[in-house]
C-alpha cells in the first residue's frame, strides 16, 4: 500500500533501477551528492511536492524521519544505515545532508527507498510531538505523499484508495483503488474468477494453474528477489550444532516441495539470493539424502533412543514448528518435513498463529521475531543492492534487526561490512560470493526455493508492470 501513497527519495523503475522521485537526483560522487571520504550524502528535494493534506513537503520532514527510524522506541524493522547518522543538516527547506561515521553503500536503498521492507519518510506536521509513534492515530489512516491517498481503512476488512490530486508527479489514471482481506485463498480465486476481484497477488503457486483458465485474466509470471526458507534458532538446544542442521538440510526433500507442493513454481537453489538478482552466486546444490544424514548424526554422537528419537548429552531431536495459521501450503511442507526427519530420528510439534502474532515485532510478543521457535517455515525479499545485514549480522538480532535465525560469524560479518563500505560493485561481488558459501556451510536456513512471483489480473487493466524491488508494482501508468 505504500508503494501507492507515499513517496520516496528514490524509487526503482520497472528494471529495478533506482530513478530520484522526492530527491531530484540519485546521490552519486558525479554529481555530488557523495562526498569524496563517502561519509556525506546530500540530498536536493524537489519544490513542489506536497503531503495528501496540502501541507508542504521540506527537508524537515526528512530529517524528522530519521529521527522516527533511530528512536528505539519505535517498533523499527530495520535501522542498517540510520545508526551510521552522527548528525542531519538542512541547510535550506530542499536540501538534506547526512553524515556518517563511515561510507555506506547502500544509503540509495535504506534511506527512504521505495525497495520493499525500507521505512517511509513521514509527515513532521502530524507526528512531530509524539514520543513514539507506534500508537499514533495516524496509522489508522496514514496521510501520504504519493499518487494515491487513503479514502478509507476497515480493520480486517478493506483499504480504499483515490487519486491525490496534490501529487506533484504523474496523475494516476485508475479512479479507485481497494484493497480486500479476505481469508480463504478458495474467496479469493472464486472472486476472481467472478470478476468481482481485479487483481490477486502474490497467488499461491497451487492456484497458478487454476487461474490461468480464468477467462479475460492475464497472469505474470517472472523471477523474484524473494525466497522460500526454513529457519533454525540457533540459540535452541540440538540446533547449536552445525551437524545437526546439516543433516536436517539433507533429509529435506525439496525437489518434492518444489513439484508437488510448489507446482513447479520456483527455483531450486542453495543460496539465498534468487539467480534474478545481479549478486547471485551458484553454489553447488546439497542432494536430498537420508541415508547421508543418519551418518552424519551418528558421527556426531547422536543416538537413537527407543522410541526413534535421537539425543545426545540429554537433548533430544523435538522441535517446536511455529507457522501461519490457514497456509495449506505450509501446512503440507511441515507434514513433508514430519515424515523425512523423522527417518533420521527428530520429530516435530507443531504451533499455527495468525499472521499479526506471528510477524508482530519483539518487543510486542511476536513469535518469530521473539525467538519463540525452534524451526520456522516463511519468505524474504531482498533488496536491490542485495545487503544481508539485517538478516545476518552478529548485531542484528531482534529487536534491533532482522537476523530471526540469531546466527553470527565474525568472517562474515566482516564481509557485510566490506561489502557496504566499498562503492566498487565488483569488490561487492567478491564479498557477496564469501558470504553466500559461508551461509550455505552454516545452514542458519534452509533455501527451499528462489521464488517466482505470480499476479493474475484482469485483462482490461493496461500498463501495470510489477518490479523485483517492490514485490508489488507501479499503478500510476495503469488504466482501464
Amino acid at each position: 500500500m505504500s508503494s501507492l501513497t507515499m513517496a520516496w527519495l528514490v524509487r526503482y523503475d520497472k528494471r529495478n533501477r533506482p530513478v530520484p522521485e522526492l530527491a531530484t537526483a540519485v546521490p552519486s560522487r558525479a554529481n555530488g551528492g557523495i562526498s569524496r571520504d563517502g561519509k556525506t550524502i546530500t540530498y536536493h528535494l524537489r519544490h513542489d511536492a506536497k503531503w495528501s493534506d496540502g501541507v508542504p513537503f521540506t527537508a524537515d520532514d526528512v530529517a524528522f524521519s530519521v529521527g522516527v527510524v533511530r528512536n528505539t522506541s519505535n517498533n523499527e524493522l530495520t535501522r542498517v544505515g540510520f545508526d551510521l547518522v552522527t548528525r542531519v543538516d538542512t541547510p535550506d527547506k530542499y536540501t538534506v545532508v547526512l553524515h556518517l561515521t563511515r561510507p555506506h553503500a547502500g544509503f540509495f536503498v535504506n534511506f527512504f527507498g521505495s525497495a520493499f521492507g525500507q521505512p517511509c519518510i513521514l509527515p513532521k506536521h502530524l507526528l512531530g510531538k509524539l514520543a513514539s509513534i507506534n500508537e499514533a492515530p495516524y496509522n489508522g489512516l496514514p496521510v501520504g505523499i504519493g499518487p494515491f491517498k487513503y479514502a478509507s481503512w476497515k480493520r480486517s476488512d478493506s483499504v480504499e484508495m483515490v487519486p491525490d490530486p496534490l501529487y506533484f508527479g504523474r496523475k494516476a489514471k485508475l479512479r479507485r483503488v481497494v484493497f480486500k482481506t479476505i481469508q480463504s485463498r478458495e474467496t479469493v480465486y472464486t472472486q476472481l474468477r467472478t470478476h468481482e476481484l481485479d487483481m490477486w497477488l502474490p497467488v499461491p503457486a497451487a492456484y497458478y494453474d487454476r487461474v490461468r483458465e480464468i477467462p479475460g485474466i492475464r497472469v505474470v509470471r517472472q523471477g523474484s528477489y524473494g525466497y522460500n526458507h526454513i529457519d533454525f534458532e540457533l540459540e535452541h538446544g540440538p540446533l547449536r550444532d552445525v551437524q545437526v542442521r546439516r543433516a536436517l538440510r539433507l533429509a529435506t526433500d525439496r525437489v518434492t516441495i518444489a513439484t508437488k507442493i510448489r507446482h513447479g513454481i520456483g527455483i531450486l537453489q542453495e543460496t539465498v539470493i534468487s539467480p534474478a538478482h545481479p549478486f547471485h552466486v551458484d553454489v553447488p546444490r546439497v542432494p536430498y539424502d537420508v541415508a547421508a544424514a543418519n551418518r552424519l548424526l551418528d558421527a556426531a554422537g547422536w543416538v537413537r533412543g527407543a522410541d526413534g528419537i535421537r539425543a545426545r548429552n540429554g537433548e533430544r531431536l523435538e522441535f517446536d514448528v511455529a507457522g501461519i495459521t490457514g497456509v495449506p501450503d505450509t501446512d503440507a511442507v511441515i507434514e513433508l518435513l514430519r515424515a523425512s526427519w523423522g527417518q533420521i530420528g527428530a520429530s516435530l510439534r507443531v504451533q499455527r498463529y495468525t499472521s499479526p502474532i506471528y510477524f508482530a515485532p519483539a518487543p510486542s510478543g511476536g513469535i518469530i521475531y521473539g525467538g519463540k521457535f525452534d524451526v520456522t517455515l516463511y519468505a524474504w525479499i531482498l533488496g536491490p543492492n542485495a545487503d544481508l545485514t539485517n538478516q545476518f549480522a552478529c548485531d542484528r538480532f531482534p529487536p534491533k534487526g532482522a537476523n530471526i535465525p540469531r546466527y553470527c560469524d565474525r568472517d562474515v560479518d566482516a564481509a557485510l561490512r566490506r561489502f557496504d563500505e566499498t562503492y566498487d560493485e565488483n569488490a561487492q561481488r567478491r564479498e557477496m560470493r564469501l558470504i553466500q558459501e559461508r551461509l550455505v556451510r552454516d545452514v542458519p536456513t534452509i533455501v527451499t526455493d528462489a521464488r517466482e512471483d505470480l499476479y493474475a489480473y484482469n485483462d482490461d487493466l493496461h500498463g501495470f508492470a510489477p518490479n523485483q524491488v517492490t514485490a508489488f508494482g507501479d499503478l500510476v501508468d495503469a488504466d482501464i
